[in-house]
């Protein structure tokens, strides 16, 4: 009998999973393996909400297996060491993964191949997986990556990808493979109350609901504040139990600008993961320094400290800062607004809200977290590095009732329309008491700081 592994890492699924159809195709037994890697562990990265999410994948991962004959293999530990244990004990010949994009991902693929094939075993890394588009394979003239998204998105548009795999339909697994039981999601402590639930089957339910109910009108109300219309796929794009590859199959297929808006953010998830690939440093250093001096000492901390819990006095910013707690997620402007209002209006260095949202988010991703937020610093790809979200002129374009404050401010409930974005303007008795923190500063005072320290005085 031949054997193969298939080590799942952001492809937490058996639909449209290159890596997994291969190691099928290839051998009469496959070990669908995934390893709890206690290096992504030690460097925090295995926050509460994204292990609680995980926990849903896997258990959902396991139970697709044992329907097709099949059963996951979890272990923990060093992940190299862990492969290789389990490709010895299988006597599997081959082990099969998507390719990575970060850094990380990069060291653990060369570490995995020398020490599998100094044991006479090979390691087949599979592309498109995590991506539609792999890292590297659109290059402009001169350079190995794009920098700006317009052009990228014009020859992103333009490539063939390849088509969408079935599901297996039977996963034959070689007996005598010790399992540790997948995690369980109730035994993570210190998740957010309201954290959707992970897994395929929950990710496929969630697509086919919205591409029916929220495709169409994507294009004009992915801002949309209260109306809550965007997809909310991310995490599931992040774990790898959606395929973006179907996705654009599948919303192409749909056709209409709300397609093609929502093709649009799948693309740019891609621009940021081949930036990314390129530019590994770009996890923690500037992408294009603009040279700035960050605010830091006690009252930056304050000031920080207010952000984090939605206490600003800027309504809009704390909402979303509130749904990101509650949550473990955050509306794409809600991202931008805040983003902008620590990094710009505050002035504090952006890997500080960096960190802040790889702590919450479920779909806290390397690639799309930095370089989103080195984008609204002005230190990333954007080519107006100087741009300023203003929180009450935006709250009132993307919020223009006010129900997406009131939902997450309690506080300001009795405020009606737009006048609960500028809640200072209103007596105590009329803003329904003081509850309700004054603004840490004018947004001119922060906007005047911000222009001095880039010199555009």
């Amino acid at each position: 009998m031949t054997v193969s592994v298939a080590l799942f890492t952001s492809d937490l699924r058996l639909h449209d999973n290159p890596s997994l159809h291969a190691a099928i195709g290839s051998v009469d037994e496959v070990v669908p393996l995934f390893v709890n890697d206690s290096r992504i562990r030690a460097a925090g990265f295995a926050t509460p909400n994204r292990t609680a999410f995980l926990a849903d994948c896997l258990n959902g991962l396991d139970s697709g297996l044992r329907e097709r004959g099949g059963r996951l293999v979890v272990r923990s530990g060093d992940v190299v060491e862990a492969v290789c244990r389990v490709a010895a004990q299988a006597d599997a010949r081959e082990v099969h993964v998507a390719a990575g994009i970060s850094g990380y991902a990069d060291r653990r693929e060369e570490r995995l191949r020398d020490a599998l094939e100094s044991d006479g075993r090979r390691l087949l890394v599979h592309d498109a997986v995590v991506t539609a588009v792999p890292p590297g394979d659109i290059t402009p003239a001169g350079s190995d990556h794009f920098a700006v998204f317009t052009p990228y998105f014009r020859r992103w548009s333009q490539q063939h990808l390849r088509s969408v795999l079935r599901a297996p339909r039977v996963v034959r697994v070689p007996d005598g493979i010790g399992s540790e039981a997948p995690p369980a999601r109730e035994k993570v402590s210190g998740v957010s109350d309201g954290l959707a639930a992970g897994g395929e089957e929950e990710g496929r339910r969630q697509w086919a609901a919205w591409q029916r109910t929220g495709l169409a009108a994507y294009e004009e109300r992915h801002d949309d504040l209260p109306g809550d219309a965007t997809s909310k796929l991310s995490p599931h794009l992040h774990f790898g139990t959606l395929s973006p590859v179907e996705l654009v199959h599948r919303a192409v297929g749909s056709g209409g600008p709300g397609a093609e808006a929502f093709v649009r953010q799948l693309c740019w998830r891609d621009f940021h993961h081949q930036v990314l690939a390129a530019r590994p440093a770009a996890a923690t250093d500037d992408y294009r320094s603009q040279h700035d001096s960050w605010r830091s000492g006690a009252a930056a901390e304050r000031d920080t400290e207010a952000w984090r819990e939605g206490r600003t006095g800027y309504p809009v910013v704390d909402a979303a800062m509130r749904q990101l707690k509650h949550e473990g997620w955050m509306h794409n402007r809600g991202r931008l607004l805040t983003a902008s209002f620590l990094a710009k209006t505050l002035y504090v260095d952006w890997r500080v809200g960096a960190r802040h949202f790889l702590q919450l988010l479920v779909d806290g991703d390397v690639a799309n977290n930095q370089l989103n937020w080195q984008w609204v610093a002005g230190t990333g790809t954007d080519s107006r590095p100087n741009r300023v979200f203003n929180p009450v002129t935006q709250g009132k374009r993307y919020d223009p009732d006010g129900a997406y404050v009131r939902r997450w401010v309690p506080e300001l409930q009795g405020i009606k329309g737009a006048a609960v974005h500028e809640p200072w303007k209103l007596r105590a008795a009329d803003r329904g008491g003081d509850d309700y923190p004054e603004p840490l500063l004018e947004l001119s005072e922060g906007l005047a700081r911000f222009k001095r320290a880039r010199g555009r005085d």
